[in-house]
């Protein structure tokens, strides 16, 4: 029994002896639930970098959204003016024949009534095409130009340059920036070559 007991009080700081780690675990499971996890230098650079990413993406998005919206107004707009050319494309034959029609009045004074009828109608027609957006192509004097005009002829002359448009048999017109359809012109070859006498050619 003494033995017993002597043992016991031999050992009196047993459990303050133990590891720190082992006396304070229980401290640690309740003050670590508190505490934040701080990212590293590494980890904020890969989110500024991901969120970089993210921005550039955004921007080449509402960039594309931007274009699309163009494409489609002007496609809407070509649709408008490809419509009303189509529209107005008739009439400039008639127009063709109201201008002939004056000229062959303007020849006679009997028909003074018709001719001046003829102007007023002609009339109309420039100021409906001025409205519309319609324009004449100016041909008279003016070089030869194959992509708003059509040669039918070309003839010699000593008053109007070569390659130049002598005279204009139907007009060419514009649709804002459209052909509606190209002049109809005869072009100058230049003054006449003159012909060698018959004992030069021999």
């Amino acid at each position: 029994m003494s033995h017993k007991h002597q043992n016991e009080e031999s050992h009196p700081g047993e459990w303050d002896n133990l590891p720190p780690e082992e006396t304070t675990a229980g401290e640690n499971k309740e003050t670590g639930a508190g505490t934040e996890h701080q990212p590293s230098g590494d980890e904020n650079a890969k989110l500024r970098e991901e969120l970089a990413e993210t921005q550039n993406k955004l921007a080449y998005l509402q960039a594309d959204y931007q274009n699309y919206r163009k494409r489609v107004a002007k496609d809407i707009s070509d649709a408008r003016i490809y419509g009303a050319a189509n529209a107005l494309e008739p009439f400039i034959t008639v127009y063709d024949y109201l201008l002939m029609a004056r000229q062959a009045a303007e020849t006679s004074d009997k028909i003074e009534q018709i001719r001046q009828g003829l102007s007023m109608i002609i009339d109309q027609y420039v100021k409906a095409f001025e409205e519309s957006g319609v324009s004449r192509i100016e041909t008279a004097g003016k070089p030869f130009d194959p992509t708003v005009q059509e040669a039918v002829a070309h003839e010699a002359s000593a008053e109007v340059p070569e390659g130049f448009v002598l005279k204009e048999w139907t007009g060419g017109y514009r649709f804002g920036e459209r052909l509606l359809r190209p002049a109809k012109v005869v072009v100058s070859s230049g003054p006449a070559k003159a012909e060698k006498p018959a004992d030069q050619e021999a």
